[in-house]
């Protein structure tokens, strides 16, 4: 059974920096697709990025630029970098995982395709 937990989260001020961290357990490298996941109230979570258990990366959109997906293989842990927060980041960051032939992600970040889920990790941007 894959487990996901997030940390990291918290407040912070417009224009600082946050690593989330996602320790994943239950699963064997390269077996799965990781991704980070965030929800806004009263909206549909969104990706933000994906990797796969190879290293490929994919970015929604959006995420280019201010936010950067990261793997520890030997940790199994997922990181996600996000510079330069705005107080639109704000709203609560999950991370996710499928399980995929080669840990191959594909190019799409639908929600709906993750099949385990972490709890989240709330981030509050203050400006």
């Amino acid at each position: 059974q894959v487990q996901l937990k997030e940390s990291g989260g918290g407040s912070v001020q417009a224009g600082e920096s946050l690593r989330l961290s996602c320790e994943v357990s239950g699963y064997t490298v390269n077996t799965y697709c990781l991704a980070w996941f965030r929800q806004f109230p009263g909206k549909e979570r969104e990706g933000i990025a994906s990797i796969a258990g190879y290293g490929t990366v994919t970015y929604n959109a959006f995420a280019k630029g201010r936010f950067t997906i990261s793997q520890d293989n030997a940790k199994n842990s997922l990181y996600l970098q996000i510079d330069s927060l705005k107080p639109e980041d704000t709203g609560m960051y999950y991370c996710a995982a499928r399980k995929s032939t080669g840990g191959a992600c594909g190019g799409g970040i639908s929600p709906r395709a993750f099949g385990y889920w972490g709890q989240g990790t709330q981030v509050t941007v203050s400006s």
